[in-house]
Parts: C-alpha cells; sequence; structure tokens
C-alpha cells in the first residue's frame, strides 16, 4: 500500500491533523535536524481568516515570544514562531495523552473523579502558573503574563502522567483582541468574573478559573455553564458557587473552603499569588492523606483509555506489530595502493538517499558513509523485501562507480512500533532485526559482498547466491546466511 507523502511546511513535514479549533489548525509534525536526527511535534497554525486580524496577528507574535521563554516542566514548550506562505504558527511540544476534558468523558461511567487526583493535577497546573506569573523581563520587571485560557482542554495528561498546560501566547492573543470575542465565547464557563467584564487581569484571574476546573472534577457538575452564552456570563458575573459537599459527601470542610476560596467574586479574597494556592494545597492534602503521583494518574488514564476500548499505543508491550526490512550500509574507502575515490563520502551519501527514496525507504540513522535504512509495512513483506534486496544491490553498484567498497546487511524481521515515535520502543536499535543487519553487514566488510538472510536470498536469482553459513540465534534456532556474487 502507498504511503502518503507528508505535507511539506517550511522546514517541517504535517504528518496529520489532530484539530482544528477557534484560532488554529492544530498538527502532528516532524523536524529534521543533523545526522538523521527527527522529532515529532505540533504545529498550530493560525487559520487562514484571523491572518487578516492585524490587531490578533500583532498580539499573537508580540505573545508568542514571551511563551518561548516559558521553560517548564508542567508548560507545553513553544520551539519556534514563524511565517510560512503567509500562515503563522508555533512549533510546540507534542505530549502524547488526552487533554483533560477528553479524560472526563472518558472516565464517565467509572464513579466520581478521584479526589487525590484532581487535586494532584490542580498542583502540577499551580507549579506551572507560578512560574509563568513570577517571569521577569531582562530588567527584572514583571511580565505580568495571564493565561487567560485555563479550562480543561488546555491541560494536558501525558500516558506518562505528565500534566501540562499549553497555549499561552495564543490564548492570551485571542482574548485581547476585541475582534475575536465570538470566536472563544465556548470559554466563558471557565472565566473569571473581571475577565467577562472586560476588566483588567492579574494571575488570580487564572487560579478563579483553576477554580471552576477543579470544582467540576471533584463534584462532577458543571458550575457555571448554562444552556445560552448569556445565562453562562451572568452566572460567571455573579459567581454564585454551590457547596461540593452538597454534591459530595467525602469533600472535606477544609477542601470546600479551599475551592470557596479559589472561586471568590472579588479578587481580593482569592489566593493572592499561584505560589500560595499551591503551599495550602499541599499542606491540605498531606492533612487529609491525598496522596498521588504521576505513576497513579499514568494508571488512571491507562484504565480509562482501557475500559473504553482504546489502549494507549505508546506501551512497549501494546505498540502494533509491524513487518520490517532492515538494510544496514556503509561504504569504505578501497586501500590507498590499489586506487582513490572518484568522489566523496558526502556526495555518495545523497546519492545513496535518493535511491533509497525511489524505493520507498526510510533512513533511520545517517552518518557520512554509513545508513540504516528501514521498510515498514503491515502487510508483511511480499512488496518491501525485493525492493530492500534490489536497493542494497543498486548501492552497490553506485558505490563501486565512485570507487567504494560498500558492506551490507538486510534482515527481514518484525518490530513493535510507536506510532508517534516512528520507531520501535527504546533499546531497538541494537534489538532483533536491526541488530541482525549489523552483524551482517561488519561480517561483510570481510567478504565484499551484500550478506542476506534466506528469506533474502530468496528475492535473488539463485545461481547469484551462495550459502555463507549459519548463525545460532536462541538454543537450537539458527538462521541460514547467503552472500550475492
Amino acid at each position: 500500500m502507498a504511503k502518503q507523502d507528508p505535507l511539506e511546511f517550511g522546514e517541517y513535514h504535517l504528518l496529520e491533523k489532530i484539530a482544528t479549533g477557534g484560532m488554529a489548525e492544530v498538527w502532528r509534525a516532524r523536524a529534521y535536524g543533523m545526522a538523521g536526527f527527527e522529532k515529532i511535534l505540533v504545529i498550530k497554525k493560525v487559520l487562514p481568516e484571523l491572518v487578516k486580524d492585524a490587531e490578533f496577528i500583532r498580539l499573537f507574535i508580540d505573545e508568542a515570544r514571551i511563551s518561548v521563554q516559558l521553560l517548564h516542566v508542567n508548560i507545553v514548550q513553544v520551539f519556534d514562531l514563524g511565517q510560512v506562505d503567509g500562515s503563522y504558527y508555533m512549533a510546540m511540544e507534542y505530549v502524547h495523552g488526552l487533554d483533560l476534558a477528553r479524560l472526563i468523558s472518558r472516565a464517565k461511567g467509572r464513579g466520581p473523579f478521584p479526589i487525590e487526583l484532581a487535586l494532584f493535577i490542580g498542583g502540577e497546573v499551580l507549579k506551572a502558573l507560578a512560574f509563568a506569573h513570577e517571569r521577569t523581563d531582562e530588567r527584572g520587571e514583571p511580565l505580568r503574563i495571564v493565561h487567560c485560557d485555563i479550562s480543561p482542554q488546555n491541560m494536558l495528561i501525558s500516558y506518562a502522567g505528565e500534566v501540562k498546560i499549553t497555549d499561552f501566547g495564543i490564548s492570551r492573543a485571542a482574548f485581547q483582541a476585541n475582534s475575536l470575542h465570538e470566536t472563544i465565547r465556548g470559554k466563558y464557563a471557565y472565566m473569571s468574573p473581571e475577565q467577562v467584564a472586560g476588566k483588567p487581569l492579574d494571575g488570580r484571574s487564572d487560579l478563579f478559573s483553576l477554580g471552576i476546573v477543579l470544582y467540576e472534577l471533584i463534584t462532577g457538575r458543571r458550575l457555571f455553564k448554562a444552556r445560552s452564552r448569556d445565562e453562562t456570563l451572568a452566572r460567571v458575573k455573579r459567581a454564585e458557587v454551590p457547596s461540593p459537599r452538597g454534591y459530595r459527601q467525602e469533600v472535606s470542610e477544609d477542601l470546600e473552603a479551599f475551592l470557596l476560596k479559589a472561586l471568590s467574586r472579588e479578587p481580593k479574597r482569592r489566593f493572592p499569588d499561584a505560589a500560595t494556592m499551591l503551599d495550602e494545597l499541599g499542606a491540605l492534602m498531606v492533612r487529609e492523606g491525598h496522596r498521588a503521583t504521576n505513576h497513579d494518574l499514568a494508571q488512571f488514564l491507562r484504565d480509562v483509555i482501557e475500559q473504553a476500548g482504546k489502549k494507549p499505543t505508546t506501551q512497549p508491550g501494546q505498540a502494533p506489530p509491524h513487518s520490517v526490512v532492515v538494510a544496514a550500509l556503509e561504504a569504505t574507502p578501497p586501500p590507498r595502493s590499489l586506487a582513490s575515490p572518484r568522489t566523496t563520502l558526502a556526495t555518495l551519501t545523497q546519492e545513496w538517499g535518493a535511491l533509497i527514496a525511489e524505493a520507498g525507504g526510510e533512513i533511520w540513522e545517517r552518518e557520512e558513509g554509513a545508513m540504516l535504512v528501514v521498510w515498514v509495512s503491515r502487510d508483511g513483506l511480499k512488496e518491501d523485501l525485493p525492493k530492500a534486496v534490489q536497493t542494497a544491490l543498486t548501492l552497490r553498484k553506485a558505490t563501486q562507480r565512485a570507487g567504494y567498497r560498500l558492506s551490507a546487511g538486510v534482515a527481514p524481521g518484525v518490530a513493535r512500533i510507536v506510532p508517534e515515535r516512528k520507531r520501535p520502543p527504546e533499546g531497538w536499535e541494537l534489538a532483533g532485526p536491526f541488530y541482525l543487519a549489523r552483524w551482517m553487514m561488519n561480517l561483510s566488510a570481510h567478504r565484499g559482498r551484500v550478506l542476506l538472510t534466506e528469506v533474502g536470498a530468496k528475492e535473488v536469482p539463485e545461481q547469484r547466491t551462495s550459502p555463507l553459513g549459519r548463525i545460532s540465534i536462541q538454543g537450537n534456532r539458527y538462521i541460514n546466511l547467503y552472500e550475492v556474487g
């Protein structure tokens, strides 16, 4: 089956559209670096209709520049801000997991959300907000950063149990742009009273929004959301908060007091800052024994997904198996007494890359004069194995024309590929067919011929191959090796 080529976007390749929101398209993308380095990330492209909004673009650029400086374990990192063919974008860290809104939705039917996990999530978000709210510029002046959109959709939970908040730059820019009030109306239920009133904001507005999220997590009830926008706005402005203990009896008086303080209508009655709120939350969790860790949150996420019939794909034991053909390649110059190369290794490596691309191979490792090439398929080896063998023979001819010797080993096998990494779980480099191909390449260096397993040798006319011997792999199991004459 032919693979769909990724969409080029500047220096990135857009692999898959994840979502389209009111302000941006979200794409899973791949970035490339030196020596074959690849990184999966997220590209958020500002919607075409917003590109025409000069006010929003000005604010977006200003806020995104600040967001790039927010390097914290609980904040989704912004790597780059740019423009491609008139499209403004942010390149951001890819967090594989679920946003809190989807986690809540999928957890329905399991009973109330665990209080200890709700408070743990709140604590992780507070760490991020304390860091952002306290940021200063080069002169030590406060940057006065306010997120403006603390909501379940902007809280990401990874399969490792990490909690990260996202969209600092794009959210603040949108909320400051007068022309975008209709675009962002869906988030009114998580705004503070001063925010919906259009008053100046400080960090306490974000704390109010977080209080809403915690209240809803713990009680299982929406706090201000109504059927109409106007009614939602009215509820937020009144900031009338029913007792959470009326919805969930195990909520203690201290926890209720904590939530009600965060949700005070007047900012001066709330926690003065995120650090203070975090300290009080930590003390409350210790007093009441609400202990939770990243591991506990990761386990809860896995349980929720498994119950919904959608298991996380990043777990090593659950990464889907694929048939693979691996070719390990290395070019070496002949002894000086025999001849001199007719081109450089760099030029030869470029020629290899073009030939491999034509054959549909993926270069997983690349150095000057050396590569590890992989053909990945879920449909078996029928198509890819002949391609890999023929590619190795074609590369051998090209390498000989350039005045070098090719060492090559081609090994088919099976590997579990983690989708978001496009690689097997950690340690793959010296496992299975990857190790075998490298071992065969090293043996090939002493033989001067392409080495194949018995399965691969069947793709070459019999008169061109000869058996080399066999190697033991496990107990009484072994693999027959052939070389191409």
